[in-house]
């Protein structure tokens, strides 16, 4: 879909209007009833899907367009059904948001594999894989004896061996290892964001709280949902797509026709070992402080983890930049 296209324009200013007007007739509704459209809780799911699709993507007016229709077909969550007897508006709020959550999250994860743009490297996969091995300490699953645990901590073992090892060193990173590295990504990052889904959605909202400490923590998890909604759907498709057969296609033919999704978003650069240390310093430094003193529930200091890193380093090349200047 290109933006200069005018009926295209036309379409998301038609869908804009009438997402507005029904917005107004919604939020009178819900003034009538004593029931709030938009909590903090849902702006700060806003703030989070918007903030990682423009750092993505990378084109504000396709994340708009991503947005407005998202958001107009969510709206559809308000109309009654003809089998309701009762219509109960708290309770349409609710799955408003799901379904705002859904519906944004397919148009972002299909433009996303259609064109991937925001690329892997060894680094991150290196982090993510770091913190599932902080996410199953502090699930206490490496307690478990039973046959399947052991084979499923094996694996992970064996594939944080892996990303490591490539971090680490400057092994050649082939397709096949470039593959296996983007599919490690895409199953950890699966795991974490369903399991942070689950987590915050089972949490109170910031109305439930008079504390300010504890209202920031319930705005930060919910700015996390928003990313990690994304993350979910995105890479779910990911790897359906990569081995999950097409109808009427042999695996072999789907999978290589697929594979090529996975190799455009890895890059095939080595990272500065450099910076893989430091990624280990420091998520290792946040996870063992949290896993000692319960700052946050564990769903977040991951995500918070994953959010502030690349500042951090951005900011250090930056600060070597304007210290050490090449030439």
């Amino acid at each position: 879909m290109e933006w200069n296209n005018k009926r295209y324009k036309v379409f998301i200013l038609i869908i804009g209007m009438a997402s507005l007007a029904f917005s107004c007739f919604i939020a009178y509704k819900a003034s009538i009833s004593g029931q709030k459209l938009f909590s903090i809780s849902l702006i700060a799911i806003f703030a989070g899907m918007l903030y990682e699709s423009f750092r993505i993507l990378d084109h504000w007016k396709t994340v708009l367009a991503i947005f407005i229709t998202a958001y107009f077909i969510s709206l559809l969550a308000f109309v009654p059904g003809e089998q309701s007897q009762i219509y109960g508006f708290e309770d349409r709020i609710q799955s408003w948001t799901y379904w705002f959550l859904a519906v944004y999250s397919v148009g972002f994860a299909a433009l996303y594999i259609e064109k991937p743009s925001a690329k892997l490297t060894e680094g991150i996969t290196l982090l993510q894989s770091v913190a599932l091995i902080y996410w199953i300490l502090d699930y206490n699953l490496i307690r478990y004896d039973n046959w399947l645990t052991i084979a499923l901590l094996t694996i992970v073992v064996l594939f944080f061996a892996f990303s490591v090892l490539h971090a680490l060193t400057y092994i050649r990173l082939s397709e096949a290892m470039r593959i296996i590295l983007s599919t490690w990504s895409s199953i950890i990052m699966l795991v974490l964001a369903i399991d942070n889904l689950i987590t915050v959605l089972n949490r109170p909202d910031m109305k439930s709280t008079s504390y300010l400490s504890e209202g920031f923590s319930i705005v930060l998890q919910y700015f996390f949902l928003g990313v990690s909604s994304l993350y979910a759907v995105c890479n779910f498709m990911l790897l359906a797509l990569l081995y999950l057969p097409e109808k009427g296609k042999s695996y072999s033919e789907s999978f290589q026709e697929h594979k090529k999704i996975h190799l455009l978003r890895y890059l095939d650069s080595q990272v500065f070992i450099g910076h893989a240390l430091l990624g280990i310093v420091y998520s290792s430094i946040l996870y063992g402080l949290n896993y000692t003193f319960q700052l946050l529930p564990r769903n977040t200091v991951i995500w918070f983890v994953f959010f502030t890193f690349p500042i951090l380093l951005n900011l250090i090349v930056w600060l070597q930049g304007k210290l050490y200047p090449k030439g």
